[in-house]
């Protein structure tokens, strides 16, 4: 079989992302009312440091008008840079094959 190691790497990364579905599922659903699951530092780090008085330097010439548009746009870059980054890999694993 040529492709043993693609087959296993791909069943391995599904395992991953159906445990971490999974996972995220029934964190979601333990959560009182209000809550939020991921919660990250930033935002921590943000009321701390507004909290003393600091005013920002410039506005944003646009903000997003929900933080789930804020999110779109940020996993939008990931896949975008995900996309050539494979291709590159591609690009110089199928060069590797040629010579």
């Amino acid at each position: 079989m040529k492709y043993k190691a693609e087959i296993i790497a791909g069943i391995v990364i599904l395992a991953f992302a159906i445990i971490f579905l999974v996972t995220n599922a029934s964190i979601q659903q333990n959560l009182a009312e209000g809550e939020e699951a991921w919660g990250g530092a930033d935002g921590q780090a943000a009321d701390i440091i507004e909290s003393g008085g600091y005013e920002p330097w410039f506005s944003p010439v646009w903000e997003p008008p929900s933080g789930e548009i804020e999110s779109l746009f940020f996993s939008l870059q990931a896949a975008i840079g995900a996309l050539i980054i494979g291709y590159f890999f591609g690009y110089y694993r199928s060069r590797q094959a040629a010579t």
